[in-house]
């Protein structure tokens, strides 16, 4: 079974260490990163992260800023780690999408039960995303199907996991590097033919439908569904 891989962005490496040593014991995969612009790297080279903890007061990218870039792309769950009786941090942090707040000092077991909680709540959160409606695009991603205007069609594996990678990043450009990582699990080496073919095939499929992809020439694609 494959471990649930966590991110620790904290400058304190003792505190890093203590999280982790906790985490490690509940079987989480834990990284680390030193500073906010480490952190953020991280997130963007591992797809897989399921949880981020954050704190707030950091070199090079403060907690405010890793999260803001987060968000833009993401929404896995993100716990941020506050000095005590920062009330205005605390309210900034949710204004950004953070889902809980833990104050400096902290008890390592509760951390370790704040994170079970939060993850037990975004895995619940997630089933109710395994049936996605759009535009006339229904797709159920436990029985691998898609109907277009009640219609079904005929979607490979990567064109099935492409529709559905565009759709829950509906209106955030796409560039060929992201989608590759995150679709395709590999780097980008700058062979931009394997998404364009994949495309190309998934429009055709799609008919008038199609036209939600749209191109984003010197970069990527968009997904966009004008209401």
């Amino acid at each position: 079974m494959n471990q649930i891989k966590v991110l620790i962005v904290d400058d304190e490496a003792r505190l890093r260490k203590l999280v982790k040593d906790f985490l490690v014991r509940e079987n989480y995969d834990v990284l680390e990163a030193g500073d906010g612009q480490e952190g953020l790297d991280m997130f963007m080279d591992h797809p897989d992260i399921a949880l981020v903890l954050l704190d707030v007061m950091m070199p090079r990218l403060n907690g405010f800023d890793v999260l803001k870039a987060i968000r833009q792309t993401s929404d896995v769950p993100v716990i941020m780690l506050t000095a005590k009786g920062e009330e205005e941090d605390e309210l900034t942090g949710f204004s950004l999408g953070v889902d809980e707040y833990i104050s400096k000092p902290f008890s390592p077991k509760v951390l370790v039960a704040r994170v079970n909680a939060v993850l037990r709540r975004a895995g619940e959160s997630m089933d109710e995303q395994k049936l996605l409606s759009i535009g006339g695009i229904e797709m159920s991603i436990d029985a691998h199907e898609v109907m277009v205007d009640g219609k079904r069609l005929d979607l490979s594996v990567k064109e099935f996991e492409l529709l559905e990678y565009f759709i829950r990043n509906k209106g955030i450009a796409l560039s060929r590097e992201k989608i590759l990582n995150s679709v395709w699990d590999y780097d980008y080496f700058g062979d931009a033919r394997t998404i364009d073919t994949h495309v190309k095939k998934l429009r055709s499929k799609m008919g008038d439908k199609g036209e939600y992809i749209k191109t984003i020439w010197g970069m990527g694609y968009k997904f966009e569904v004008e209401e």
